[in-house]
């Protein structure tokens, strides 16, 4: 088994903390190991053969610097994109590699920035995954819904005569409007996309190859010595970056394709996407507000706040449900319901030309 860990977000909606060299998945959002090292910490039982991360040249060195404390337990790589073009060339390139050592060995894919709450869960889940990945399938996650979220994407699942499953996937469903996310709730066969994958090396690449020939016709051309030494890789992958679009693997290939499976996963997940998340990770106080990384938290006739205040001492005083986030550079202030906007802010800054805050 291979863990293949995408680590290349720019996390923008967890500014000012996240920041384009420091994204949501180096940091500790609450506190303990950041996201990155979290996720490799709970697959550690699981064995692998390798643990490959891709990120970015940017963040690289940060990067490596996390994961150095884990290579005496397992063997780590790390693969850095020159450009970040979404999910399916990192998904390939990684495949790719394997391939060249181990054809049918099987990939777990797991985004770096996601909250687990019930790793041994996970496990268990994966175990089931991987019994139908052997057999060609391309399997996912599905979350088991527990709220009609608008800010998931779902998976409809064919669930009849099929038992506790694996089920195979109807459809891919985009981040739905409220009404159509009760639907799905009330349903019983839909289920949050968790964009966690479990395959076979060679089945992906055939997959590919067969709805993104492009991407394909390049990741062909990958030579390795055989043995496990991505050093002299910097140029290929270069190289095979400038000639390849931005696709999603969602997209790309698991809407298309007639072979993807799930199975349902209870395993308390969160994909935080955005400071509105916290709750769900974090203990809330009496009054209904979720403190992070405050020395002190002070709360004058002010509930169901979300602060984060970088080590200090933060004051609220007749504020509700609103966010205050702190750090050394800068201050963020918005309402709850408008957290996912806090990407607006990103790009604000980057039209003023402000990049020491981005």
């Amino acid at each position: 088994m291979y863990i293949v860990i995408l680590a290349g977000g720019s996390g923008t909606r967890f500014w000012p903390v996240s920041r384009t060299s420091r994204p949501k998945q180096l940091i500790s959002i609450t506190d303990g190991p950041t996201m990155l090292q979290r996720t490799v910490e709970r697959v550690l039982d699981l064995k692998p053969k390798r643990i490959m991360v891709v990120t970015n040249q940017l963040q690289k060195e940060e990067t490596e610097h996390q994961l150095s404390r884990y290579r005496s337990v397992a063997p780590v790589d790390l693969i850095a994109e020159p450009v970040g073009r979404n999910t399916a060339p990192a998904v390939g390139l990684a495949a790719a590699i394997i391939v060249l050592h181990d054809p049918e060995g099987i990939m777990v894919v797991l985004p770096a920035d996601h909250y687990i709450r019930n790793d041994e869960e996970l496990r268990a889940t994966l175990h089931k995954a991987i019994h139908s990945a052997r057999n060609g399938w391309l399997m996912t996650l599905g979350i088991v819904p527990v709220s009609p979220e608008t800010g998931y994407g779902y998976l409809e699942a064919d669930m009849a005569l099929r038992g506790t499953g694996p089920f195979p996937v109807r459809r891919f469903m985009e981040k739905p409007d409220r009404e159509t996310a009760l639907a799905c709730l009330e349903a019983g066969n839909f289920f949050w996309n968790s964009g966690i994958f479990v395959w076979r090396a060679d089945s992906i690449l055939a997959e590919i190859e067969k709805y993104m020939p492009e991407l394909a016709l390049q990741l062909d051309s990958i030579t390795l010595n055989n043995v496990w030494d991505l050093a002299d890789f910097t140029g290929q992958i270069t190289d095979i970056y400038a000639r390849i679009a931005s696709q999603s693997i969602d997209y790309g290939v698991m809407e298309k394709s007639d072979r993807v499976q799930m199975v349902p996963a209870d395993i308390g997940w969160s994909d935080l996407g955005s400071w509105s998340a916290l709750p769900d990770i974090c203990d809330a106080n009496e009054d209904g507000t979720v403190v992070a990384h405050c020395a002190a938290y002070i709360s004058l006739d002010s509930s169901n706040c979300i602060v984060s205040g970088n080590g200090g001492v933060v004051a609220t005083l007749g504020m509700h449900d609103t966010i205050v986030v702190s750090t050394g550079d800068a201050v963020l202030v918005c309402p709850r319901d408008r957290a996912q906007d806090v990407r607006k802010v990103v790009d604000r800054l980057q039209k003023m030309e402000l990049s020491e805050y981005l």
